[in-house]
C-alpha cells in the first residue's frame, strides 16, 4: 500500500485527523472532489473581504480543549452572532429575548412576557408535543412561532412544521433578559483571516489531490492505503442498499454592493415563507473589515438532488430507521473510518467534528 490513510473530504473532520496521525509519522493522502481544501468552512477572499463560500459559519464552544487547538492555527476575534430577524416590515431581535419580547408585545419585564407565553401556552393546550409546532408553541407562545419560526423554519426544511419533529427547536435559546448573544458558549469568534488557513496548516505537510472524486475511481482508491477515512454521504458509501437518506441542500447568491454597508449585521433572517431565501449574510461584519464595498450572500435551502452538495441531514424516524441500518454496517468494518456530518448522518457543530476526529486520530494512534 501506498499510504497509511487515504481520507475521503478535506472537510475540518479529514484535516483534523490527517494533521494528527502525521505528527507520528503516519502518511495519509487527502482526496477532495471540490477544486479547493475546507469543505464548507471554506473561505475566499474577495475585494479584501473573507467571504464564507458556503453559508455563515461562526465558532462557539464551551470546550477550552477544541479551543485552545484551533486557536494553534489562527487568531479569532471576538465577533458575537447576535442575528436579526425581518417578518414583514417588522425586525426583531435573535435568539428570543427580552428585546424580542418588547418589540413584539410592548412588554418590558420577564414577569410580563412570562405571563404572555404562558396565557398563549394554555390557549393552544398542547401537553406532550409531537411535533415541531407544538413545541415551539409550547416554548415561546403563538405569536413569536407565528411572525419568527414558522416560515423560516418551513424554508429551511422544505416541510410543515407539524410533520417536521420536534427536537429541531429544541436548539432556539429562550431567555428572559436583554441578551442577543445567540450562543451562550464561553469561546466564540471567527478566525481573523478566514477558516482556509487553518485548513492549509492542517494539511501543510499532507498529499492533497482536487478536483478527485472517490467513486469515479473507487476501486483504484480503495487499494491505495491500508485504512480509508471517509467523511461523505455514508448512503452513497453503501450503494443506496438500504435507501436513500434525506439532506437539504443550499443554493448561494453572491453579489457585490457599491456601498460600504448594506445591512448593518453579518446575518438578517428573513421569517417569511413568501421570501424565498432564509437570510442575507454580509460578509464583512464577521471581521469588521474596513472596505467602501460589501459582499452580500443570500440563502436558499433547495431541495437534494444527485450530485448536488448535502448540507443537513433530516434527522425524523424514517430517515433514522435508514441510517441505523447502516450505522451497523459500518461498525462492522475493520478499514474504514466514518466521520462528519455527512458519514454520521447528524447536524455537527464544528466543534463537534474537531473533538470526533481527535478522538478518532487518538484511538488510532493508541
Amino acid at each position: 500500500m501506498l499510504y497509511d490513510y487515504l481520507i475521503v473530504g478535506s472537510g475540518f473532520f479529514g484535516s483534523v485527523f490527517a494533521y494528527e496521525v502525521g505528527k507520528l509519522g503516519k502518511s495519509c493522502l487527502v482526496i477532495e472532489k471540490r477544486d479547493h481544501v475546507g469543505g464548507n468552512v471554506f473561505t475566499e477572499n474577495l475585494n479584501g473581504i473573507n467571504v464564507h463560500k458556503y453559508g455563515a459559519h461562526i465558532f462557539h464552544t464551551n470546550d477550552k480543549e477544541v479551543w485552545d487547538y484551533l486557536n494553534q492555527f489562527a487568531e479569532f476575534n471576538r465577533y458575537t452572532n447576535s442575528p436579526v430577524a425581518i417578518y414583514k416590515d417588522e425586525l426583531y431581535n435573535l435568539p428570543f429575548n427580552m428585546n424580542t419580547f418588547y418589540k413584539m408585545w410592548g412588554c418590558k419585564t420577564p414577569e410580563e412576557a412570562k405571563k404572555i407565553i404562558e396565557k398563549q401556552r394554555n390557549n393552544e393546550n398542547v401537553q406532550n408535543p409531537k411535533n415541531l409546532e407544538e413545541q415551539a408553541i409550547n416554548l415561546v407562545g403563538r405569536d413569536i412561532y407565528a411572525k419568527l419560526v414558522k416560515g423560516y423554519t418551513e424554508k429551511q426544511w422544505g416541510k410543515k412544521c407539524s410533520e417536521l419533529p420536534s427536537f429541531i427547536i429544541k436548539r432556539l435559546p429562550v431567555r428572559f433578559t436583554y441578551d442577543n448573544n445567540y450562543f451562550n458558549d464561553k469561546y466564540q469568534g471567527i478566525p481573523i483571516g478566514g477558516y482556509t488557513q487553518i485548513i492549509e496548516k492542517l494539511l501543510k505537510n499532507v498529499k492533497v489531490k482536487l478536483n478527485t472524486n472517490f467513486f469515479t475511481d473507487r476501486e483504484k482508491w480503495e487499494n491505495i492505503a491500508n485504512k480509508i477515512v471517509y467523511t461523505g454521504m455514508i448512503d452513497k458509501y453503501y450503494g443506496y442498499c438500504y435507501g436513500k437518506l434525506e439532506y437539504r441542500s443550499l443554493k448561494f447568491e453572491s453579489e457585490i454592493k457599491n456601498i460600504e454597508n448594506f445591512q448593518g449585521n453579518a446575518v438578517i433572517n428573513y421569517t417569511e415563507n413568501k421570501i424565498p431565501y432564509t437570510r442575507i449574510i454580509e460578509h464583512k461584519h464577521f471581521e469588521n473589515t474596513k472596505t467602501n464595498k460589501t459582499i452580500i450572500t443570500k440563502e436558499y435551502p433547495i431541495k437534494y438532488k444527485e450530485n448536488e452538495e448535502p448540507y443537513y441531514p433530516i434527522n425524523d424516524d424514517k430517515n433514522s430507521k435508514i441510517y441505523k441500518k447502516y450505522e451497523k454496517l459500518a461498525k462492522n468494518e475493520e478499514n474504514i473510518i466514518f466521520g462528519g456530518r455527512l458519514a454520521k448522518y447528524k447536524y455537527y457543530d464544528m466543534w463537534e467534528t474537531i473533538k470526533e476526529a481527535l478522538k478518532t486520530a487518538k484511538n488510532e494512534i493508541n
